[in-house]
C-alpha cells in the first residue's frame, strides 16, 4: 500500500530530508515537498552579498525536479498543519494528507514586533540582510555613506546564524575602507545577549569581542532595544538608554511562521524535538532546523543554522522510515558542527565543536585563516552544485 511522507520548506533541511527519504522508502511510497517558491536565495551567502562579493543571481537555488526525481514538487504557502486529521492545508493550492511528516519551515523575519522598525526599514535608515533584496540595499546604502555611525543591532534573540551580527560588522567596516580605519564611519554592534554567541561559551564570546576591539568594532552586550525613532535616528534600550546612528543595520525579530505555531508542539511557537531523535509529541511528526526548539544541556537552545539542519534532516528521515517500518539506520543528530566567521580580506575564523556535550557545549574558535575562508565557498559551490541540477 503506498504511504504519504510530506516535506514542509525546501530549504537546506527539507532538501536534505526529501532527497534521504526517496533514497530509503520503496518507489511505491509518495513523497511531497511542500515550498511557497522552490527559487530562493542561499543563506549561506547572504553576508557575500551584504559585502559586494556576490549578486543575487550567483546565490540563487532554481529547484526542479532534475535535483529531486521522484519527489512530487507542491507550490503552495503551508497554511495550517492539522495533527489530528494529518493533513496539511495549503491554501489554493490543497490539502495534503500524510502518513508521516517532516516540518522544515524555518523562521520568519517579524519586523513588526520591535516599534519602529518597519519604519525605519521603509524609509531607508535601517537595513537588514537577511533576505537577498536587503542584502544588496543595504550594500548600496553603506556604499553611500561618507561619515557617522553605524550601529549593527541584534533586536531579539533567537536569530539565524549565531556569528551574522557580528561578521555584518567585520564585512561592513571592510567594505567602508579607509572611511571606517580612517575613523569618519564608526561601528558599534549591540545585542541583548552579555557575550556572542553565548551558546558557544565565553572563551568563544570573549574572543569574538577582542577581534572586533582589534579592528576598531565597538561591542556593547546586555542591550535590548525597546524601539527605534526613525526621525531622529535613535534606538531606544529597555534600560532606558538611547543611542544614535547614521545608518542602523538591524537582525530583525525572528518567530515561528502561523503554521508552525498552529501545531501547538511547542512554547512561543517553537517546535520542540527529541535532541536524538528530532521526533515531535505528535506520532509520525517530525522537524528540523530554524522552526525547532531543541534544548542543550546548558539550558540554551541550538543555534538556528544551516549545518545543523542539514545533519537533523538526514536523522529525521531514517526516524521517519523507520516509523514507517522499513530497514533504516537509527541514526541520532549528535550536536556537532561548525561555522565560518568572516572577517573581511578574505579571512575568516571558525567556530566548531560538540553542541550536545555533556555538561555543556565544547566549542572552540579557530584562528582567522584564507583557508577557512575557501572552506565556506567549497561549502557554497557544493550546495548550489547539489539543487541546481538541470534536466
Amino acid at each position: 500500500m503506498s504511504r504519504t511522507v510530506a516535506v514542509l520548506g525546501a530549504g537546506v533541511g527539507g532538501l536534505t530530508a526529501a532527497a534521504t527519504l526517496r533514497e530509503i522508502l520503496p518507489a511505491t511510497d509518495r513523497i511531497v515537498l511542500v515550498d511557497r517558491s522552490f527559487t530562493g536565495g542561499l543563506g549561506l551567502s547572504l553576508l557575500w552579498v551584504l559585502r559586494g562579493w556576490r549578486t543575487p543571481e550567483q546565490i540563487t537555488v532554481r529547484l526542479t525536479e532534475a535535483a529531486l526525481p521522484g519527489i512530487d514538487l507542491r507550490t503552495g504557502a503551508v497554511e495550517r498543519i492539522d495533527l489530528e486529521a494529518r493533513t496539511v492545508d495549503c491554501g489554493p493550492a490543497g490539502s495534503i494528507g500524510y502518513d508521516a511528516l517532516v516540518i522544515a519551515l524555518g523562521a520568519n523575519l517579524d519586523s513588526d514586533r520591535l516599534p519602529g522598525l518597519a519604519s525605519a526599514l521603509g524609509d531607508g535608515v535601517a537595513g537588514e540582510f537577511y533576505t537577498v533584496d536587503g542584502a544588496v540595499a543595504l550594500h548600496d546604502r553603506v556604499e553611500a555613506l561618507t561619515s557617522g555611525r553605524v550601529l549593527v543591532l541584534v533586536a531579539a534573540v533567537p536569530f539565524k546564524c549565531p556569528a551574522a551580527p557580528f561578521e555584518g560588522a567585520f564585512l561592513i567596516a571592510d567594505q567602508l575602507g579607509e572611511r571606517f580605519t580612517s575613523g569618519t564611519v564608526r561601528i558599534d554592534v549591540f545585542t541583548p545577549d552579555a557575550l556572542p554567541m553565548p551558546v558557544a561559551g565565553p572563551a568563544v564570546g570573549n574572543a569574538l569581542v577582542d577581534m572586533m576591539g582589534a579592528r576598531g568594532i565597538g561591542f556593547h552586550g546586555g542591550k535590548s532595544a525597546a524601539g527605534i525613532d526613525a526621525r531622529t535616528r535613535t534606538v531606544e534600550f529597555t534600560d532606558g538608554t538611547t543611542e544614535p546612528f547614521d545608518l542602523l543595520v538591524v537582525v530583525p525579530p525572528h518567530a515561528p511562521g502561523a503554521a508552525v505555531a498552529s501545531t501547538g508542539l511547542g512554547l512561543g511557537g517553537w517546535i520542540s524535538v527529541d535532541p536524538a531523535t528530532l521526533a515531535t509529541s505528535a506520532p509520525g511528526v517530525y522537524a528540523v532546523g530554524d522552526c525547532t526548539a531543541l534544548p542543550l544541556l546548558n539550558g540554551k537552545p541550538l543555534p538556528k543554522a544551516a549545518v545543523f539542519a542539514e545533519a537533523e534532516a538526514t536523522v529525521a528521515a531514517h526516524q521517519v522510515a523507520r516509523y514507517l517500518g522499513c530497514d533504516a539506520p537509527d541514526s541520532r543528530f549528535t550536536g556537532e558542527g561548525a561555522c565560518y566567521v568572516e572577517l573581511g580580506g578574505e579571512l575568516a575564523a571558525k567556530g566548531e565543536g560538540d553542541f550536545l556535550a555533556r555538561p555543556a557545549p565544547r566549542v572552540s574558535l579557530r584562528e582567522p585563516s584564507t583557508a577557512y575562508h575557501r572552506e565556506k565557498e567549497r561549502q557554497e559551490r557544493d550546495w548550489l552544485a547539489r539543487w541546481n541540477i538541470r534536466s
